[in-house]
């Protein structure tokens, strides 16, 4: 077990995951749960969703004011511990961005299962100074996970 890992054990976790889409080589809850418990710094519940496309839109557009669907939108309802939240991940866009960077289904979802968690958990990447604290928190936790950088460029992996 990562230290990681260890360190994370010491939280309370309620998690659930929700599939309402599909796609070949998205995980299972047990390695969701890992992935999630891997990023964990304090009491948590916390909802993993995989959505379509329409249902990513949708909600990217009524609380971002984005008109589109993106990759992972991050829901934090109470920030007081254990801080309750979702997370949203759409499949067509995980996949398509995958597939552009060269990687398989299941590393770029560990990562931004990993991203999603840390904003649930505070990290943000406004600024320069605080984008540079995440993804280094991230690429951290995708190490110790097994995965590669997930911000090196594709022929450096």
């Amino acid at each position: 077990m990562t230290r990681a890992a260890s360190a994370a054990h010491r939280f309370k976790l309620s998690f659930d995951v929700r599939f309402d889409a599909v796609a070949d080589g998205l995980p299972r809850r047990a390695t969701l749960a890992r992935w999630v418990r891997a990023a964990q710094e304090r009491d948590l519940t916390v909802s993993l969703r995989f959505v379509a496309a329409r249902e990513a839109r949708r909600l990217n557009a009524r609380y971002r004011g984005r008109d589109y669907a993106t990759n992972v939108l991050t829901f934090v309802y109470d920030d007081v511990e254990p801080i309750a939240g979702d997370i949203v991940l759409c499949v067509p866009v995980l996949a398509r961005e995958a597939t552009s960077q060269r990687k398989t289904l299941r590393a770029h979802c560990a990562h931004l299962v990993i991203h999603g968690m840390l904003h649930l958990q505070g990290y943000d990447h406004e600024r320069a100074r605080d984008a540079t604290r995440m993804e280094a928190r991230e690429t951290a936790l995708m190490r110790a996970l097994n995965y590669r950088d997930p911000y090196a460029p594709a022929d450096v992996r």
